[in-house]
């Protein structure tokens, strides 16, 4: 707990690294959790706001996603 929480699902290497799909993992565990759907311990209390990063093939390839989550719903 605290400000910003970082990785609480571990991050890529805790999932095995799924070469071409860790993206996908990133976005799912996001969406989980800006629902509110991820099992405890790991589910962050009140997400909103949400940041992914990925480098892909020799590095010349990069990503940065920002997500929010609709209040209003």
């Amino acid at each position: 707990e605290g400000d910003v929480c970082i990785n609480p699902s571990g991050g890529l290497k805790s999932k095995g690294h799924p070469l071409g799909a860790t993206g996908t993992g990133q976005t799912v565990e996001i969406f989980k959790q800006l629902r509110g759907e991820v099992e405890q311990p790991r589910q962050v209390r009140d997400a909103e706001n949400a940041l992914s990063h990925n480098v892909g093939g020799s590095g010349a390839t990069c990503a940065v996603h920002v997500y929010g989550r609709n209040r209003n719903e």
